[in-house]
């Protein structure tokens, strides 16, 4: 196999034929789309030479050298005209990047990009791959999967299953990878990535449902005792639940008054805040205040704010329909999301008079 060189800011090919080492200058500049260009080039050669139907004249025509093989020449031109129409197969067959099948690739691209993401991220990517995209695509060569399959596919799991349908969001999110992963098989390998003009389908916005500061009261007023600071907290910060679920007493100044959001709990772990603006101090409000302090008396001997029996965070499916549901169903209210808290936080920040800007900012919004 050949490799590409480069001399004066231009590339070159450098490979042996008939036991003779060939170099030839190309006019391309040293770029790392030129290099795959010649690295596809020269799997080409590669491919030719192996089937005894390398022509030199037809890739170097104008190259000194290519008068020392006319005698090759003439008989690869015998062999590419017996071989004919399974040419085009064979040389597919012995080309590395047309063999190149989706499953092996994606694991590559994995194992290049997960050093930049967050372990929930890594756990999303795992399952968007292994449990959709890989069974489905996985034997299908990089270059092969078509505009079509690609449709076909996405309209195939948007179809009820069991009883269940997949929410368009979610849809979006296991075809993102499939995009990345062919776009960067394409820029690597020089194909058209067939992916380029499909949009992703529409998601309906859910409608925004705060609490009325009457609500609010009743809630934190109806709901258990040990989780009454817990709510009072939410719903007057503006915290997510992955913030407040894995809050840790060093990160509360009762001094200074503030909340300090560095981490967040994800998946049964401690990571980093979800984007570089999530990070932020948030001003506690008086009720705040008064909640911690209370809450201080309960768990200030430990860790975490607020935690389970054996002191460790707080589980937000287990708060949901142990706590958070019970309580609306008891004081005969609809059911929203628990993230309606953070709505409701801006909606009374923006009743009290406060500027967006500064909204944005509590809320880790840049």
């Amino acid at each position: 196999m050949g490799s590409v060189r480069s001399r004066a800011g231009k590339l070159y090919v450098d490979f042996r034929y008939n036991g003779k080492r060939c170099r030839e200058q190309t006019l391309l500049a040293d770029t790392q789309a030129n290099n795959r260009k010649i690295k596809k080039l020269l799997n080409q050669i590669d491919a030719d030479i192996r089937l005894r139907c390398f022509f030199y004249n037809d890739y170097f025509a104008d190259s000194p050298r290519a008068s020392q093989f006319i005698n090759e020449d003439r008989e690869a031109r015998i062999k590419k005209q017996e071989l004919l129409g399974v040419y085009q197969t064979a040389t597919q067959q012995l080309n590395e990047i047309s063999t190149i099948q989706f499953e092996e690739f994606a694991i590559e691209w994995y194992g290049e990009n997960e050093v930049r993401w967050k372990e929930s991220y890594k756990e999303n990517m795992r399952i968007y791959l292994h449990s959709y995209l890989i069974p489905h695509f996985g034997n299908h060569n990089v270059d092969k999967i078509a505009k079509g399959d690609i449709l076909k596919y996405r309209a195939s799991i948007m179809q009820p299953r069991n009883g269940k349908k997949l929410s368009t969001d979610f849809v979006n999110h296991i075809m993102t990878p499939l995009r990345m992963i062919l776009t960067e098989a394409a820029d690597r390998y020089g194909f058209r990535c067939t992916f380029a003009n499909i949009k992703q389908l529409r998601v309906e916005k859910r409608d925004v449902n705060p609490f009325s500061m009457d609500e609010v009261i009743r809630f934190v007023n109806g709901v258990r005792p040990d989780y009454r600071n817990y709510y009072i907290v939410r719903f007057f910060s503006g915290m997510r639940s992955s913030e407040i679920d894995g809050l840790k007493w060093k990160y509360i100044d009762f001094d200074l008054r503030t909340i300090t959001i560095r981490e967040t709990f994800v998946h049964g772990r401690t990571e980093t805040a979800k984007t570089i603006g999530s990070n932020r101090d948030i001003k506690m409000a008086a009720m705040v205040y008064e909640a911690l302090q209370d809450q201080y008396k309960v768990t200030g001997e430990g860790e975490y704010l607020f935690c389970n029996k054996e002191g460790n965070p707080l589980d937000k499916g287990n708060v949901r329909e142990r706590v958070w549901k019970p309580t609306l169903t008891k004081l005969g209210m609809k059911y929203r999301r628990p993230y309606e808290t953070r709505h409701t936080a801006a909606t009374l920040w923006l009743a009290a008079g406060e500027t967006p800007e500064w909204i944005a900012r509590q809320m880790g919004h840049t």
